[in-house]
C-alpha cells in the first residue's frame, strides 16, 4: 500500500484506458467489445520489460496483493445493482443454482484435451475448473502450488487473465446474435466466478441490449457471486474427484497404463 511508484503507474493506466474508452468491433456475426479494463491489462504488461525500468519485481508482487481488494470494490459496485432487481433474481434462483453444474463442462472437455496434449498431473489442476482465485486456493491447499497440479492451475489462471476477457466478450456477443436465448440467461451464464470475465461478457450484452443494462448487470453479478459461493463446493465435491477419475481413464487410453501418482498426489 506504501508503494507510491505502483500507485502512480496504476493511476496513469486508468487515465489512459478511460480516455481510450469503449469500442465495439464487428467480427463476423458477433461483436468484440473492447473495454477500458482490457487496455489497462495490456498496457500494464507493456510496463514490465526491464529496459523500460517501470514495473520491477517489487511492483509486480505488490500489485498481486491488491487484486483481491480491487475485486472486492468491483463486486460491491455490482452488489448495488442486485438490490433493485432482487424480485427478478429470486424468480430465477433455481436457474442460477442449477447453472453451477455447467461448470463441470470444463472437466469433460478439458481432461481429454490436456491428456492428448501430453500433460500429466498438471491436467488435474488445469481442467478441474476455470481456475480462478478460489480454485487456485483449493489446489494450493490440497497439492501445493509448487506441484504439478499447482503448475496446471496457475497456467490456466494466467491464460484466463490475459485472454479470458476477450474470449468471454466475443462469445457473449456471438451467442446473443445466433442463439434463441434470452439476454437474461446469457447474463447468468457469464457469471462463472471471474469478475473480469463476467464484466466483459455483460459489457458485450449491454452494448447489444442497452435498454436492459441494469438488469443484465444485476443477473451477471448475482450469478457471479453464487458461483463464488457454491462453485468452490462444486469443485471440492464433484469437479476435482471427477477430474482425477477421468484423468486416470484417459491416461490409460493414451499410454496403456494407469498414471503413477507423484509425491504430491500420494500425500493428498
Amino acid at each position: 500500500m506504501k508503494n507510491i511508484k505502483l500507485h502512480a503507474i496504476i493511476l496513469a493506466l486508468i487515465i489512459v484506458s478511460e480516455l481510450i474508452g469503449t469500442h465495439t468491433l464487428k467480427f463476423g456475426i458477433g461483436r468484440i467489445v473492447l473495454l477500458p479494463m482490457l487496455y489497462a491489462l495490456l498496457l500494464g504488461i507493456l510496463t514490465t520489460p526491464k529496459f523500460l525500468n517501470l514495473s520491477g519485481r517489487k511492483e509486480m508482487l505488490d500489485a498481486s496483493s491488491l487484486v483481491g481488494v480491487t475485486l472486492m470494490l468491483l463486486m460491491a459496485r455490482y452488489g448495488t445493482l442486485v438490490g433493485p432487481t432482487l424480485p427478478k433474481i429470486l424468480a430465477a434462483s433455481p436457474a442460477l443454482i442449477l447453472q453451477e453444474f455447467g461448470n463441470l463442462g470444463t472437466v469433460i472437455l478439458g481432461v481429454p484435451v490436456a491428456v492428448y496434449l501430453g500433460l500429466k498431473r498438471e491436467t488435474i489442476g488445469a481442467a478441474h475448473s476455470i481456475a480462478r482465485e478460489p480454485n487456485v486456493a483449493l489446489i494450493g491447499e490440497k497439492f501445493g502450488l509448487d506441484s504439478s497440479e499447482g503448475r496446471g492451475v496457475m497456467g490456466v489462471y494466467i491464460a484466463g487473465t490475459v485472454f479470458g476477457t476477450i474470449f468471454f466478450g466475443l462469445m457473449a456477443s456471438v451467442a446473443a446474435s445466433v442463439l434463441p436465448i434470452h439476454p437474461y440467461a446469457l447474463a447468468m451464464a457469464s457469471g462463472v466466478g471471474s469478475a473480469s470475465m463476467m464484466t466483459a461478457a455483460v459489457g458485450s450484452l449491454v452494448a447489444m441490449y442497452p435498454d436492459m443494462a441494469d438488469q443484465l448487470a444485476a443477473f451477471g453479478a448475482a450469478s457471479n457471486m453464487l458461483s463464488g459461493l457454491d462453485g468452490l463446493y462444486m469443485s471440492v465435491w464433484l469437479g476435482l474427484p471427477m477430474t482425477e477419475w477421468l484423468y486416470k481413464r484417459f491416461y490409460k487410453i493414451k499410454y496403456g497404463v494407469l498414471p503413477e501418482a507423484d509425491k504430491k498426489g500420494e500425500e493428498a
